[in-house]
């Protein structure tokens, strides 16, 4: 079916509507992975591969997908997760998402290098969003942004541990938002992409300014485009940074604090070590290190070991309700999705992220239904098998 025509249903369905409306390297920032992106294809493979049992004659009347998140109530089990540069997928992009969110009754995350600040984010509603930050060398920098989020009503902190070092994100560098780049204007597939989207140019690229890393134009006060503000960014992530350095942050945050990129048992037992309420079973949708685990093959064995000492979220390969109760079966609390809020985004605003989030549900519950369960307590590992075995090693 032609994209002009489509009626959007699924993350697929607004992915391929994102594809037509964005530049080229803004569409392939999103859509792409580390290396040969093995890791990212992955991801999708082992969710399909777990397999929900129907079970019939059962009394499904009353289907309840609610349940809380870091001690946020929610509708069903998934929060949207951080998407960097998010505000150049539609205009002042994060605040639509956060509208959305809110409309559906779920946690909305916001990043670090997001294009809109945590003030224009806070300025929706007064319900709370979570933050998203990483370990940045200048720790006064890291001290004042918690200042900043939680003067804002913010009580969950999304930390990200595994950036010590930027993925190779090959896209990124063929398109030239990666490699070196001095700045936007640079970009090797720009103009002519930037002629093919009137569209985006006229609601993002003029409408939807400024351009800035809202949370970090303070510190950055010469930048004038999202490639300088990425370049400080990267200078910025310190890979010295150690579980020490968690129980410092732990410290000073005085709400809850989730970890995310996990990818062992071994890291979940020394991030709840080191104090956090939960964490994220991630490999960052596959553009970190390409070629390692899926996040749900790993998320049994997290599960195991924890044993309910923290919440568990997963994400990662995450495109619908169905992959949300797979989850739930294999351990997880809850998950998070990133891409598949941005592709809504970027296809059609906030009615985009309003309508995927309404399709989670109801695939959700669904779910449920057909499995013979009415909530997510009784969702149990029973109700899944694995039509093969997952890509991991011995």
């Amino acid at each position: 079916m032609p994209t002009m025509n489509l009626v959007p249903v699924t993350a697929d369905d607004y992915r391929r509507i994102a594809e037509r409306k964005l530049p080229r390297f803004l569409f392939d920032y999103v859509d792409g992975g580390a290396f040969q992106e093995v890791t990212l294809d992955r991801n999708r493979a082992d969710f399909e591969a777990i397999l929900p049992r129907q079970r019939v004659m059962r009394d499904v009347s009353g289907v309840d997908t609610s349940g809380t998140l870091a001690d946020t109530p929610a509708t069903m089990p998934v929060a949207l997760a951080p998407v960097g540069m998010g505000g150049m997928l539609a205009r002042r992009a994060e605040v639509q998402a956060k509208h959305a969110a809110d409309t559906a009754g779920v946690p909305f995350t916001l990043s670090t290098v997001s294009i809109c600040s945590m003030e224009e984010v806070a300025a929706v509603s007064d319900k709370p969003f979570w933050f998203q930050l990483y370990m940045l060398r200048d720790r006064a920098i890291v001290a004042e942004l918690l200042d900043r989020a939680w003067g804002l009503g913010v009580r969950t902190l999304v930390f990200t541990v595994d950036l010590a070092v930027v993925g190779e994100r090959y896209r990124d560098v063929r398109n030239g938002i990666a490699g070196g780049v001095a700045g936007w204007s640079k970009l090797r597939a720009g103009p002519m992409s930037y002629a093919a989207h009137p569209g985006w140019v006229l609601d993002v690229g003029i409408k939807g300014k400024p351009h800035t890393f809202g949370n970090l134009a303070t510190y950055v006060p010469a930048a004038t485009d999202p490639t300088q503000y990425r370049e400080w960014v990267g200078r910025q992530f310190d890979p010295s940074v150690t579980w020490k350095d968690i129980e410092w942050l732990r410290g000073i945050w005085k709400g809850k604090l989730m970890i995310k990129g996990v990818l062992s048992s071994e890291d979940a037992r020394s991030a709840v070590s080191a104090g956090a309420d939960s964490i994220v079973v991630s490999n960052h949708g596959g553009r970190q290190l390409d070629g390692v685990a899926s996040s749900i093959s790993v998320l049994p064995d997290v599960a195991e070991i924890l044993s309910g000492s923290a919440e568990i979220l997963v994400d990662g390969g995450v495109r619908s309700g169905l992959d949300l109760f797979r989850a739930r079966a294999l351990g997880a609390d809850g998950a998070m999705i990133g891409r598949p809020w941005a592709y809504a985004v970027a296809a059609r605003g906030e009615a985009g992220v309003t309508g995927l989030l309404a399709a989670f549900k109801r695939e959700l519950e669904v779910a449920l239904a057909l499995c013979g369960v009415t909530c997510l307590t009784e969702v149990t590992r029973d109700l899944v098998s694995r039509r093969q075995v997952f890509h991991v090693l011995d």
